[in-house]
């Protein structure tokens, strides 16, 4: 399984060397916050954080970053930002080299206060002087922003073994709370700290979720939806199981949601490397969409060549008896063709992209060759439908696509990550996506409208950390997105 990286919030007027956190004007002080999903300061719009996990902070290398855009009704602001590493005043901890603070992302409103926390794994701190290593760090959201931040303190499990290693946040067992799912990253076991979870670290409880029930799996990425339609959100568990030949594939198994356990085993699904549930056929259940850039080979057979995505489709009873539906690029109807090492499904992202009511899939294939720019990266957005995801009405781009901002090289590795979201509140998702190659590894980021036709290459823009005040140089800006 590949190794996410770091995310770190900048502030409008204070660089990652002063460590302080600037707040935001709210847009109406006295406002109620909006308790819309991702919207961190409560004005309505939808925002973005961005993980720089290797950049340098406070002189130490790999200590890492996350910056936050803010939305609002033009779209993503990049003049309204902040910037958030462990050096910033009210975060807790220290810099330190290879914390890779922003290696892991996932947001959701833990305090039950109306606004969008950011909460970040990092899960290679170490504690103290034992072998124990990952914090759970949250950074509360608020009407000027996020302003502060604190560990989860209790209850701990009893190893951490990497804990905050894989990150989702949902109200799994339907008590109108959100809960946060962690896993470890040496042992096959996921623990659910039930919300609320208070601004001193207290969660209300912590329930352990043995994931050897079906198979065993090492929980590498955690994708929260609702499948089923019974108002909780389920989990699928995404890892690698060993075959009887002791090999290693891919596999995913389906957790539902459940008002006494919290979590209950459900169905093994084909394996994959990230993965997104949402409702491409609009008939009220989400669908299970995994990608798997590997080759189809003995332990890969939901691969293909330059990798592929498939859906499940979900159902009442978790998930419906429609065989699983596989899209690769000789899919008809989607642009370009398979060719090995395209990674085709390296990163994915559901949104509506043009009002229709059905979600779409962007689609990243970071390592995608474009003429003679080896691994420059493409994202294809593939269109849902009343029959569910299919190929034709697919697009691709790219920084080579026309009317699209900048050009495309060898090794940008663009769609490293995408994120389809609506941040101007039009109802149409736009396409953010990230090459954290660009420049030896500093990194960028794109920004796509959308139209009634979809995505659209014109009036596209790009980024860097610098332009948002973080730090020249190797950073892997736009690694991991969330909001």
């Amino acid at each position: 399984m590949r190794k996410r990286t770091l995310l770190l919030a900048a502030t409008l007027t204070t660089g990652l060397t002063t460590g302080l956190l600037t707040a935001l004007p709210a847009t109406v002080a006295t406002a109620a916050p909006s308790r819309l999903a991702g919207d961190f300061n409560g004005d309505g719009y939808r925002d973005l954080a961005i993980a720089a996990p290797i950049a340098k902070v406070s002189g130490k290398s790999g200590a890492g970053y996350v910056a936050v855009v803010y939305g609002s009704k033009s779209g993503l602001n990049t003049a309204k930002r902040q910037i958030i590493s462990q050096a910033t005043a009210g975060v807790p901890g220290t810099p330190e080299s290879y914390d890779y603070f922003g290696d892991r992302l996932t947001s959701g409103d833990l305090d039950g206060d109306g606004y969008t926390d950011l909460i970040v794994g990092v899960h290679g701190e170490q504690i103290g002087s034992t072998d124990s290593s990952g914090v759970l760090t949250v950074l509360w959201g608020g009407a000027t922003g996020i302003k502060s931040g604190t560990d989860i303190s209790s209850p701990l499990p009893r190893y951490r073994n990497e804990l905050g290693w894989s990150l989702a946040t949902g109200d799994f067992d339907g008590d109108g709370h959100t809960d946060l799912a962690a896993g470890n990253n040496s042992t096959p076991s996921l623990n659910i700290f039930r919300g609320p979870v208070s601004r001193t670290g207290k969660a209300a409880s912590l329930v352990g979720v043995d994931t050897t029930a079906q198979t065993t799996i090492y929980p590498d990425k955690l994708i929260a939806g609702k499948v089923n339609g019974d108002g909780r959100t389920d989990l699928v568990v995404m890892g690698q199981e060993e075959t009887a030949s002791g090999d290693y594939r891919t596999r995913s198994v389906l957790y539902t949601g459940d008002a006494t356990r919290t979590l209950k085993v459900g169905k093994k699904l084909a394996g994959g490397y990230d993965g997104v549930i949402a409702d491409v056929n609009k008939d009220g259940y989400g669908d299970i969409v995994t990608g798997n850039f590997m080759e189809k080979d003995a332990t890969e057979p939901n691969g293909g060549l330059g990798g592929a995505v498939t859906v499940t489709y979900g159902a009442a009873g978790g998930l419906s008896s429609r065989a699983p539906v596989r899209i690769t690029q000789d899919t008809a109807g989607v642009p370009d063709k398979g060719e090995k090492g395209d990674r085709f499904g390296w990163s994915l992202s559901a949104g509506d992209t043009n009002g229709d009511g059905y979600a779409d899939i962007a689609v990243g294939a970071s390592t995608e060759t474009l003429g003679a720019k080896k691994q420059a990266g493409a994202v294809t957005v593939l269109r849902g439908s009343a029959s569910g995801l299919k190929g034709s009405g697919a697009k691709l781009f790219s920084p080579d696509t026309t009317a699209v901002a900048g050009t495309a090289r060898s090794k940008d590795f663009f769609g490293s990550a995408v994120r389809l979201t609506d941040a101007n509140g039009d109802g149409r998702a736009e396409l953010v996506a990230s090459a954290y190659g660009v420049k030896s590894g500093a990194g960028a980021v794109w920004l796509f409208k959308s139209n009634a036709s979809g995505i659209a290459a014109g009036g596209s823009k790009t980024f860097t950390g610098p332009t948002l005040g973080g730090p020249a140089g190797l950073s892997y800006f736009g690694d991991v997105l969330a909001g």
